[in-house]
């Protein structure tokens, strides 16, 4: 698979970060991300299908089965979602990290 090169949409990061701890329905993905985010950030289902879609076409996740016995489309993060998902996370580590810097000089002065 080829490498990204754009940033994630914020969906589309925090998908994969519930991913990242293990399987997960769509509507679970929704809840836990809303969570994370404190409410700030809230998809949508139309936004949750859409993207599950795209990214099974990319082939960084796939589906899998309801162990539960209910029926529900599972997702799990395949190695190149890992991938990918590791790759923005330090980018986006990078730039607060450089914005840390900037401001923790700014204020000393």
């Amino acid at each position: 698979m080829g490498k990204q090169s754009e940033p994630l949409t914020e969906s589309y990061f925090y998908i994969l970060l519930c991913l990242y701890g293990g399987d997960n329905h769509g509507y679970g993905i929704m809840q836990m991300t809303e969570q994370l985010s404190n409410g700030r950030v809230r998809i949508g289902s139309g936004t949750m299908y859409g993207a599950t879609g795209n990214m099974l076409k990319k082939g960084w996740i796939v589906e899998c089965p309801d162990l539960g016995g209910e029926r529900r489309r599972m997702y799990r993060l395949t190695e190149e979602g890992r991938r990918v998902f590791l790759e923005e996370y330090r980018r986006i580590s990078e730039l607060a990290e450089s914005a840390h810097k900037i401001i923790a000089e700014t204020e000393k002065a």
